[in-house]
């Protein structure tokens, strides 16, 4: 298997523009490229799966054991002539001292070949220390080559490019001069979701043209196939689904479209029918086992989902009557009171007796650690139980009750005041952290087995009617 690591001496290079163009153009050229993103993140992966044409795969140390990432690469990689990873912040960027969280370790487990995106912007002769830095600093990683970003033009391109001869070994693979319309606007949480942006397939053909005139795709091409052989792991052999499939909604919109492929197609593994919702126009909620609600940016819909007041109504109705619900971050708000935005305020669905109130700055941002107080309803988490997650919200919640019930204790992150988060409500679990579905541990089994007791009480209720 070909593969590649996109990375880059700091964050916002501008790797994700070249991975995303470097996906386009191995596309446009007949290559199945498979896209993977290294940390916990949700809009890169967007954009990366519209370039390549297939859903793009997260590989991330937090919320996955070392065996569960080689496997999620060597399945998905395997079908594919070129696995590109994009990875997050700088190469050697990462949670602790030793970097074991890092870009460069995910890049020595997979055995890729790194390519460093560096934004050359005033650089010259001091781009030669750094890349002998980063070569020095650990001489398991291969850096096998440099793309220069935001080039001041002809001159200064060929002034680097002598520097980099010169003083180094490594091969400058592209050069892109710094063009402002190939920015893909950005808002609070990062890039725009390729869902919502406006001529997503046009900016990704404008990217896609500039990488593809300015990057030596040959080259990479070669370098990735010379990458380690990366040994193929058996299918992990999937559980059965232990009972009759159930009807799961899903909340996919402009509003609501934060969700791992993984997670999506785990819950079809255990027996789910996935029932696409649109928030903003479904006019009411139709039979479900069960209902997930993920995040997103709910906040840029505020007239919208207050509209729809008879979808509202009904998933209001429907987690008083106990339907399993699973919500997180823009899900959570979407199901309190209120949000309130840049001086509007708008209703939601009122089954969370809060308000949510939008900020300027982060309210919590990163990797947290939950532990289970044994409260979670249907997810079933022991006391005391370690569960691994991630937040990144601008938002939080304004007249929480002390005492209402909660799944989790927060050892690390912010959650819903900084102590707490996973609200439970009757059968819903709603949390502003992310938690994986996949994999051991995961909702999703839990939340599917709680659907299939919800479709068995229904069927009871409706047998004694008739009876």
């Amino acid at each position: 298997m070909a593969h590649l690591f996109i990375s880059a001496a700091h964050k916002s290079s501008g790797k994700t523009t070249v991975a995303l163009g470097l996906a386009a153009a191995f596309a446009a050229r007949g290559l199945r490229v498979q896209p993977f993103k290294k940390g916990p993140d949700y809009i890169d992966p967007m954009w990366l799966a519209l370039a390549a044409g297939r859903a793009c795969r997260n590989l991330d140390f937090h919320l996955m054991g070392r065996e569960e990432i080689l496997a999620s690469f060597a399945r998905h990689g395997a079908v594919a002539d070129l696995a590109l990873i994009e990875g997050n912040k700088g190469l050697f960027d990462g949670l602790d001292l030793h970097g074991s969280n890092s870009n460069a370790a995910l890049a020595a487990l997979l055995g890729s070949p790194a390519v460093l995106v560096i934004d050359a912007r005033g650089m010259t002769r001091g781009i030669a220390p750094l890349i002998l830095g980063y070569q020095a600093f650990d001489r398991s990683i291969r850096i096998a080559g440099v793309i220069l970003n935001n080039l001041g033009g002809a001159r200064h391109e060929q002034k680097l490019r002598a520097v980099i001869e010169h003083y180094t070994d490594v091969e400058v693979l592209g050069a892109l001069p710094f063009d402002e319309r190939l920015a893909i606007a950005e808002r609070h949480l990062g890039l725009v979701p390729s869902s919502e942006a406006r001529e997503a397939a046009a900016t990704v053909e404008a990217v896609r043209d500039r990488v593809a005139g300015s990057v030596d795709l040959e080259r990479l091409l070669a370098i990735a196939r010379e990458a380690a052989p990366f040994p193929p792991l058996p299918e992990a052999a999937r559980s059965p689904s232990a009972g009759a499939r159930v009807r799961v909604g899903v909340a996919r919109d402009a509003a609501f479209g934060f969700y791992y492929a993984d997670d999506l197609e785990a819950l079809e593994a255990v027996g789910a029918e996935l029932v696409p919702i649109d928030t903003l126009s479904t006019p009411g909620l139709p039979p479900l086992d069960a209902l997930v609600i993920g995040g997103g940016f709910p906040e840029t819909q505020l007239r919208a989902l207050e509209a729809n007041a008879s979808l509202r109504s009904d998933i209001a109705r429907a987690i008083e009557a106990a339907l399993p619900v699973y919500a997180e971050c823009g899900g959570l708000m979407y199901l309190a009171r209120s949000i309130a935005w840049r001086g509007t305020r708008a209703r939601m669905v009122g089954a969370i007796p809060a308000d949510a109130v939008m900020h300027e700055r982060p309210v919590g941002r990163g990797y947290a650690q939950l532990v289970a107080t044994g409260e979670g309803g249907w997810l079933g988490a022991a006391p005391g139980a370690q569960i691994a997650a991630h937040e990144f919200h601008y938002s939080s919640l304004e007249g929480v009750d002390d005492g209402l019930r909660t799944a989790f204790r927060v050892a690390r992150g912010q959650g819903i005041d900084g102590a707490r988060d996973g609200i439970v409500i009757r059968n819903l679990l709603a949390s502003y952290c992310h938690l994986r579905g996949a994999g051991p541990g995961g909702w999703v089994r839990p939340l599917v087995d709680a659907a299939r007791r919800e479709a068995l009480r229904r069927a009871a209720r409706v047998g004694a009617c008739v009876a």
